[in-house]
């Protein structure tokens, strides 16, 4: 099976090249597809220098969102399966064999990869940040009827003809509840593995913020209570 992973990258210019080469590294038959929603940092500059046939940069010509950028991306992937991968350096490529493992064995149609049931390590950060995550999880499996428990989750796999199935409209951080929401609705095969995770602080460049809970706690109510 081939793998797409898309990229969606925002002013990551001191890690973009980085995890492109742990992403390359990765001993998958695969293609990568990276997304710039119009960066403005250098990171541009450096996409364009990358030379590879199994590589394709896209670039927006405005800043959309991460949803925007993943749509973009999900429209270009040819693969069997479709994984996203954060520019960051937050989750770990090599994690991709477990992730898509029930895809392949035939027992899962999406697979999350949650940063709460792991034996893996996890780097300890913010307190609020983490119960603001678990509520929105709670809240999106109370109206989905799932038992997530990380639905914020950047690594998400997807067999192909699921991604056919659904139309993404959230250009920015939404793009998660809606998602979720959606396959919930299709009564896919939903399984999660646990994985490590390195997350970031501010000053070292996270950009998901409180504005952005406000927005998933919008888009878990518009996609399950008004479809």
């Amino acid at each position: 099976m081939k793998l797409s992973v898309v990229i969606p990258v925002f002013n990551e210019k001191s890690t973009i090249l980085e995890i492109y080469q742990r992403v390359k590294a990765v001993d998958i038959d695969k293609e990568i597809i990276l997304i710039d929603d119009f960066s403005t940092d250098g990171t541009r500059d450096i996409l364009r220098g990358l030379k590879d046939n199994g590589t394709r940069v896209f670039m927006h010509d405005s800043n959309m969102g991460k949803g925007a950028a993943l749509r973009t991306g999900f429209q270009y992937a040819s693969g069997d399966i479709v994984i996203i991968q954060d520019a960051d350096l937050e989750y770990d490529p090599n994690q991709y064999p477990k992730l898509i493992q029930p895809i392949i064995d035939g027992k899962a149609d999406v697979v999350y990869g949650s940063r709460f049931v792991t034996g893996d390590y996890r780097r300890v950060l913010f307190f609020w940040h983490m119960l603001g995550n678990k509520f929105l999880t709670l809240l999106s499996n109370m109206l989905t009827n799932l038992n997530l428990t990380d639905m914020e989750t950047c690594y998400k796999a997807f067999r192909q003809e699921v991604l056919k199935q659904i139309v993404i409209k959230e250009d920015r951080f939404g793009f998660e509840p809606e998602i979720t929401a959606k396959i919930a609705r299709l009564n896919l095969r939903i399984y999660e593995v646990g994985i490590s995770y390195s997350g970031r602080d501010y000053k070292e460049g996270k950009k998901v913020g409180w504005k952005d809970g406000f927005s998933a706690l919008r888009c878990i109510i518009k996609y399950n209570l008004f479809r």
